[in-house]
């Protein structure tokens, strides 16, 4: 079944999304097991090539629905070949000659998981030459971007110099990150449609919320503050994760969220699917490699924090202070780019937020971690204050805005389900009405008033 305009995300969707939550999951524990610049780069590498997967499965998702008729069986094999990539990210980047057990694992696995999609686009799209054109035009991404995993898990344990077989392991997956994201860039956005705006903001919204919530787990779990008695500088630091991290949220869901989804809607066309590519399919990127870059930094604080031989509650450590602030910089600059692709402004107060988050990379080592960690709370909620008090006129419109938008196609809807009680739809079954919704063009609609319209509302 196709996605119609103004459809929602169906729960299947959330399903098949707890597994990529699973996959940001052991990119953090594998970065954090051996904590250095390389495996940063191993872990933002394979993040790259992830994000590009989900970019596709949410393109996918725009136009059939994965939860009916075949494809939630498709999507299972999608889900097993995905948490097989996961499984195997591990090993992923280990020694060269170490075996090409896991390499392999991660390259068939992502082989699988983009064929399942490959073959669900050339179902849909099969009756839609504009689609299908462009479906071919991303053909030699995939066919490269196969062989380069491939060559990067079989290649280096041929290399006798181990140095020379990671340099070069290494590279190809750079290049397959380049090839990707290129080709999104090169190739354009000729034949692909967005039908219902909602439905792909609505998709993106929920795996950042998801990211947000994996990065608690990952500081709860990895900082071990399950595994000792709590005392009052570690219980401290968990409620102050909690606040950061609520804060951040809040920084994109209050009202830069609500307000570009709205631009979404009002763009149409080309235009649209242009601003759905850069600012969610490419800009929420940035957003999820700060998440687990403040992450790492954050378990390492915590731990050390309630770490009882630690004295002064902790001290912070270089490396997990420019972590901690420097993944949320990462976070709220892919933010701000967010904001002034769909809304076209820039919000000061973030500007000052990173620079205050900048200034505190250096000062951070000087402090207790209890005392950095607190630090970087008190920006983040700063930031959340001073945006509510300056922006209070303007904040409470949007969200009226969006509650008479609720408001209203809620009442339309119950209106229109109401009918088939009161036997207006004579002769048309509920399913056949909603498979053929222009049957039922003569039924009148509630009354909306000026402005409730989706093509009427601003950007």
């Amino acid at each position: 079944m196709t996605v119609a305009p103004g459809a929602r995300v169906d729960r299947f969707e959330v399903f098949f999304d707890l597994v990529f939550v699973f996959s940001f999951f052991i990119i953090t524990r594998a970065t954090a097991t051996q904590l250095s610049g390389r495996s940063l780069l191993h872990g933002m590498l394979v993040l790259a090539v992830l994000w590009w997967a989900w970019m596709i499965h949410s393109v996918v998702a725009t136009r059939v629905r994965l939860g009916e008729g075949f494809v939630p069986v498709l999507m299972v094999v999608a889900m097993a070949a995905l948490f097989c990539f996961a499984l195997g990210l591990p090993q992923a980047f280990g020694s060269p000659h170490g075996g090409a057990a896991g390499p392999i694992t991660v390259a068939v696995s992502y082989v699988v998981l983009r064929a399942v999609h490959l073959l669900l686009y050339l179902h849909v799209t099969r009756d839609t030459p504009d689609e299908l054109r462009q479906l071919i035009r991303f053909t030699p991404e995939l066919v490269i971007s196969t062989i380069l995993l491939m060559t990067a898990a079989l290649l280096p344990g041929r290399i006798q110099d181990p140095s020379v077989a990671a340099l070069v392991r290494d590279g190809l997956w750079v290049a397959v990150v380049l090839v990707q994201y290129a080709s999104g860039l090169l190739i354009g956005t000729g034949g692909w449609k967005v039908r219902s705006a909602e439905h792909w903001t609505e998709r993106y919204d929920f795996i950042l919320i998801i990211a947000l919530g994996e990065s608690i787990i990952s500081v709860g779990v990895g900082s071990n503050l399950i595994g000792q008695p709590p005392t009052w500088p570690a219980v401290l630091s968990a409620a102050l994760s909690i606040f950061f991290t609520a804060a951040l949220w809040w920084a994109h869901f209050d009202v830069v969220g609500p307000a570009a989804r709205i631009a979404l809607h009002a763009a149409q066309g080309a235009p649209r699917v242009a601003m759905a590519r850069d600012a969610y399919a490419y800009l929420f990127l940035p957003m999820i490699a700060g998440i687990i870059l403040f992450a790492l930094g954050a378990e390492g604080l915590v731990q050390d924090i309630a770490n009882p031989l630690e004295p002064f509650y902790g001290k912070a450590q270089d490396t997990d202070v420019a972590l901690f602030f420097g993944g949320v910089i990462c976070y709220l600059i892919g933010n701000m780019l967010f904001q002034l692709r769909t809304l076209r402004t820039l919000s000061w107060s973030r500007v000052g937020a990173v620079l205050a988050l900048a200034a505190g990379i250096p000062l951070g080592p000087h402090l207790p971690g209890l005392a950095a960690l607190g630090l970087l709370t008190v920006i983040c909620v700063g930031l959340v204050t001073v945006e509510v008090l300056t922006m209070g006129a303007a904040r409470q419109a949007l969200h009226d805005l969006v509650f008479h938008e609720r408001t209203t196609h809620e009442a339309y809807e119950a209106a229109y389900r109401a009918q088939w009680h009161e036997g207006e739809l004579e002769g048309i079954s509920e399913p056949e009405a909603l498979a053929e919704p222009e049957q039922l063009g003569e039924l009148e609609k509630p009354e909306q008033p000026p402005g409730s319209r989706r093509g009427e509302r601003g950007g």
